[in-house]
């Protein structure tokens, strides 16, 4: 069982300072996701001068190698992937620090002799027993990990340390299994040493949202069903799935991508103002989201949710094979690589309001943004003039790739007979703060070393998310599609997707 909850400063009072002293522990530490975001990730940490001096890192990992042979595999790939060039003497620092191990998840002896190491490794750096455990690994080792952790008595919190442990997604594959997972680390955690960490969340302009819309008096007020007509989010990318194949054959994109990125962009953008920004009342606010959704009905779900997956076609110039010729996937998969919902959120703010997701791969262009249409004014006061209609306003926020916002109005265009134009205005990030070298784990990985916890899934908002999911996913296995492949890569996803806006007389902002 858990021992008793310790007590924690407030999130916001130290936010602007190096994290805490502590041991950053990876398990699978050979792994893509080490080299490529983490190690650079806690390397931008270092430069901005937000790493702890009393700081060191085990990595811990079925390869057999030693701790000279593991910096020396860091140190040659680093620079592959930082995204400024690397400072020999400040990787000397960050080299000093780092100590491998190699050993079974499942097997004790591994957690024996990390216990060691970390004994060893606290008197060398000084870190004070505070622990943060990585687990990079399949989700096949979550459970197992975190109980093996309590059994050697890596979880304990004594004496002021602190002892937290981050887990990677997917977190659970339905409902409940999720629930299920959260059940076998809770019988060893307390819900404040569990950080489920979503990558999309530590991007800027995802937090951007909230400073958007509660640091502005003008946005906030027309932030309801009076003013707006609706909501539509776009998760799109041009890649295929890579070498992910066997990943993503039992996966989908629904999976994927709705219960996590997706939603959580949603909880944002439709969250009530919450009383202060400390982790609890943000992360309430975003689960009340998440438990107002109109949860389908199985006869709902073919006229709410269109499931789509890419045949061959042209990416910039290119072509590329469809789902089904790429590696490790079944020649007659079933499985889904885009998915489009229309969804219902049943509270005083939204009603009436619908929200338009779609994300997929191989689409015509790599984009994740949220758009705000705006109800159009009526046409009184134009009647007798040459204006027909009123194109509705729409504020863009644009996450990815080229970060900022956009606001679109009408206004006349010059002359002496009425005619109105669409004016855009654009905020770029780059053009007024410049570029900050990120790979976007760098404010989820302070976080944790900090314990604020605002970013991260509570255990009920993965419950709320994945009831949101789960109705659409039986509704799909008991109804295999059967028009796969129904998009050409390159396009902007199958023609059933158009219809789920057309029907309500919309259409995609992006489908053109």
């Amino acid at each position: 069982m858990p021992n008793p909850e310790p007590k924690h400063a407030s999130n916001q009072a130290v936010h602007g300072r190096p994290g805490d002293p502590c041991v950053f522990v990876i398990f699978g530490a050979t792994g893509d996701l080490t080299k490529r975001l983490l190690i650079p990730s806690l390397y931008n940490l270092l430069v901005n001068k937000l790493l702890p001096d009393k700081f060191a890192i085990i990595g811990v990992s079925n390869v057999k190698m030693s701790s000279e042979d593991f910096r020396k595999q860091l140190g040659d790939e680093i620079g592959q992937f930082t995204t400024t060039k690397v400072k020999p003497e400040l990787w000397k620092w960050f080299d000093q620090r780092i100590t491998y191990m190699s050993g079974d998840f499942k097997d004790p002896a591994t957690y024996t002799s990390l216990k060691t190491t970390l004994e060893s490794v606290d008197k060398a750096h000084g870190t004070p027993g505070n622990y943060l455990f990585y687990t990079a690994v399949s989700p096949s080792f979550f459970g197992e990990i975190v109980k093996q952790l309590a059994a050697a008595e890596l979880t304990k919190e004594t004496d002021g340390h602190w002892r937290r442990v981050i887990i990677e997604k997917p977190f659970g594959h339905d409902l409940e299994s999720a629930n299920a997972l959260n059940r076998e680390i809770g019988a060893c955690l307390h819900e404040n040493q569990i950080y489920r960490i979503d990558h999309y969340l530590g991007k800027e302009t995802v937090q951007n949202i909230l400073a958007f819309r509660f640091a502005n008096g003008i946005f906030e007020p027309l932030w309801n069903n009076n003013y707006i007509d609706h909501v539509q989010i776009t998760v799109a990318e041009t890649v295929g799935v890579e070498h992910r194949g066997a990943f993503y054959e039992a996966t989908g994109a629904l999976r994927d991508m709705v219960p996590n990125h997706i939603l959580a962009l949603v909880s944002l953008t439709a969250m009530e103002p919450p009383n202060s920004f400390d982790s609890e009342p943000v992360r309430d606010e975003k689960t009340k989201v998440l438990r107002a959704i109109r949860l389908l009905k199985p006869e709902d779900v073919p006229k709410w949710a269109v499931r789509g997956q890419y045949g061959p076609g042209t990416i910039e110039g290119k072509p590329v094979p469809g789902y089904r010729e790429e590696p490790q996937v079944d020649p007659k998969s079933g499985t889904e690589t885009y998915v489009a919902l229309k969804l219902a959120i049943d509270n005083w703010r939204w009603s009436g309001v619908p929200f338009y997701l779609r994300t997929g791969k191989r689409m015509a262009k790599r984009v994740t943004e949220i758009a705000i249409r705006f109800k159009a004014p009526p046409m009184l006061q134009f009647r007798r003039t040459g204006v027909s209609h009123l194109q509705q306003n729409e504020l863009v926020m644009h996450l990815q790739p080229n970060e900022g916002i956009s606001l679109s109005f009408n206004a006349k265009v010059p002359g002496p007979v009425v005619r109105l134009g669409g004016v855009d205005m654009n905020f770029k990030y780059a053009d007024y703060f410049g570029a900050a070298p990120s790979i976007g784990y760098e404010t989820l990985l302070l976080d944790c070393m900090i314990g604020d916890p605002t970013l991260f899934q509570r255990a009920d908002t993965v419950d709320a998310g994945w009831r949101v999911v789960d109705p659409i996913l039986d509704a799909w296995k008991a109804t295999p599609a059967s028009d796969f492949p129904n998009y050409a890569a390159g396009s902007w996803g199958p023609s059933a997707a158009d219809d789920l806006l057309k029907r309500d007389g919309r259409k995609w902002r992006l489908n053109s």
